[in-house]
């Protein structure tokens, strides 16, 4: 007898789906039977993923996005399900970092990390959730998932990121917080930790002498790479992750095993 995660039928907004793990998100919701809608401010990229998606037989739907912008949030939900549908998945995705000592960050800097990582991702998760509440009221038996990509950087400090680190401990305590809330509803929220993967962002610096040094120190010196998180994205997405609220999971080789 085998199992396997079917999301046919259901509706998935991914948000800083232009690159790296959101583009990965995307296709592997795509590849599991999801409509897909690709957020970001970057359309052009997104429309090149959407075409990727498509010819491999999946469904996907590009709308812009910033953020960091309450006004652009509403528009591209709106958006969203005036394309593809009401939401039932919502894969909270978009981040920024900013390498530097505490004592060297500039305001505009601060403001740059807090208003991507957490302002935007509350005020997304949010306008997603009042759509999916007024849902529930008319079906109660209807399933929601939402998934907040934090960091173990918000579960342990790590070096020269602080403001980061800040950012995503922040949002594993909203995770918690929405579940507690919204568990009611039917909307199961939980959060991802991934430890080190590799992206086209980064790949340039685990190739240098400090990255390679940070690689060796980890438990099995190696980094992850963004098919690593597929089991738990497609788990946390599907119906049968109803029994997981409030989450936070760490995907890191035992980074936070240490």
């Amino acid at each position: 007898m085998g199992v396997e995660v079917n999301l046919e039928g259901k509706i998935a907004l991914v948000t800083g789906a232009s690159s790296g793990l959101g583009a990965r998100f995307a296709k592997i919701l795509a590849l599991g039977g999801a409509q897909v809608v690709l957020a970001a401010r970057r359309t052009e990229r997104l429309k090149e993923l959407r075409a990727e998606i498509e010819a491999e037989g999946g469904a996907a739907h590009v709308v812009s996005l910033d953020v960091t912008d309450h006004n652009s949030i509403k528009s591209a939900i709106a958006h969203a399900e005036t394309e593809a549908g009401p939401l039932d998945i919502l894969v909270n995705n978009a981040g920024v970092s900013h390498t530097g000592r505490l004592l060297d960050v500039a305001p505009d800097d601060y403001h740059f990390v807090m208003n991507t990582n957490l302002h935007g991702a509350f005020f997304v998760a949010q306008e997603v959730a009042k759509r999916m509440v007024a849902r529930v009221k008319g079906d109660p038996k209807r399933q929601h998932r939402i998934i907040n990509i934090a960091s173990v950087a918000g579960l342990r400090t790590l070096p020269q990121i602080g403001v980061y680190c800040i950012s995503k401990a922040a949002v594993v305590h909203m995770t918690r917080a929405m579940a507690s809330e919204w568990g009611r509803y039917g909307i199961n929220v939980n959060a991802i930790c991934p430890g080190y993967i590799e992206t086209e962002i980064n790949h340039d610096h685990f190739a240098t002498e400090h990255g390679k040094k940070l690689i060796d120190m980890l438990p099995r010196k190696r980094i992850g790479q963004p098919q690593d998180l597929d089991g738990l994205l497609l788990l946390l997405a599907a119906d049968e992750s109803h029994f997981i609220n409030g989450a936070i999971i760490n995907a890191d080789d035992g980074m936070m095993a240490q």
